[in-house]
């Protein structure tokens, strides 16, 4: 299996779809501190804390405060639901 060099990121809240986009790396505020996810990452289920979501795309650099959430990694997708 080839490995994968992008990610695709969906953050959304109660109201709105936040991002939707191929990234190459996110940083997320876990509850137990921050941790960051990348191509072919490990699936996981995690709460998050307040704190920045961070994502690169090329060579720009992205940041969404939220107050909370939950993330789940699987298959290259990283799936966020968040209170900002």
């Amino acid at each position: 299996m080839a490995e994968s060099t992008e990610i695709l990121l969906e953050v959304v809240s109660p109201v709105e779809t936040l991002v939707h986009r191929m990234v190459d790396s996110v940083q997320l505020p876990g509850t137990d501190g921050l941790f960051e996810v990348l191509p072919d990452h490990a699936p996981l289920i995690s709460s998050l804390a307040a704190g920045d979501i961070r994502y690169i795309s090329g060579n720009g650099t992205s940041t969404l405060s939220i107050h909370s959430g939950f993330v789940e990694v699987n298959d290259n997708k990283v799936s966020v639901c968040v209170e900002i």
